[in-house]
């Protein structure tokens, strides 16, 4: 199931989603002028690797960040900046464009060190805005439950799409990652996605990152 739009309207501009959308597509803009050994250069310099964070985490500490704006093919990209476009305009618009976007680096973040205590060995660099997003997700959860998520599937070639309330959609999506990150053996850091919902409903919840504007806007 794919989400194609939500049914709220933000008060205000998404500057800070706009931006990050922007961020990605020129980083991955640069990332298809270079040469592909130049290229996996990129992924080993600014990519999250647990194993060298693990060994250095004050030295590797910015790979926590820059992994964030990289990404390792079209569909990666389009999907995430796809994901932070319907969840994300929302969010922005309660938290406000500051605390958004702190709360959106430091959701990136430790959704890689999650992914990194699950594999704390692995050498493989992590990139992508999926843990940030997922973060973004876990906040939409806390303060759009009922929202109405108008949402696809495929059978086949038929395309079906309907509404779902945010709390269906986005604890379907939440029960998926965790029975794939059980799975294993998958080159998607789920643990990531989950370390980054977590962060970002905990973060709502416990009004660390409380709204900004008034309880009566909660869908």
């Amino acid at each position: 199931m794919f989400p194609l739009a939500d049914i709220n309207r933000p008060l205000r501009p998404p500057l800070v989603v706009k931006l990050l959308v922007l961020l990605n597509a020129l980083v991955f803009g640069y990332e298809l002028l270079l040469s592909p050994p130049a290229r996996e250069a990129l992924f080993y310099d600014y990519g999250f690797i647990p194993r060298l964070f693990w060994s250095d985490p004050l030295g590797e500490g910015y790979r926590l960040f820059t992994s964030q704006f990289i990404h390792g093919s079209f569909s990666h990209i389009i999907g995430n900046m796809w994901f932070l476009w319907v969840f994300g305009d929302n969010v922005e618009d309660r938290l406000g464009s500051g605390r958004f976007t702190l709360f959106y680096l430091i959701g990136g973040a430790l959704a890689a060190l999650a992914q990194g205590v699950y594999e704390p060995g692995s050498t493989n660099p992590m990139v992508g805005a999926s843990g940030a997003i997922s973060a973004v997700m876990g906040a939409y959860l806390v303060m759009f439950p009922r929202a109405q998520i108008l949402t696809v599937l495929w059978l086949l070639v038929i395309p079906i799409t309907f509404y779902l309330p945010a709390y269906v959609y986005l604890g379907y999506w939440a029960l998926l990652q965790f029975f794939y990150g059980l799975g294993g053996g998958s080159s998607v850091a789920f643990w990531a996605h989950l370390g980054g919902f977590a962060w970002g409903w905990l973060a709502v919840r416990s009004r660390g990152f409380g709204p900004s504007l008034p309880p009566w806007r909660r869908a």
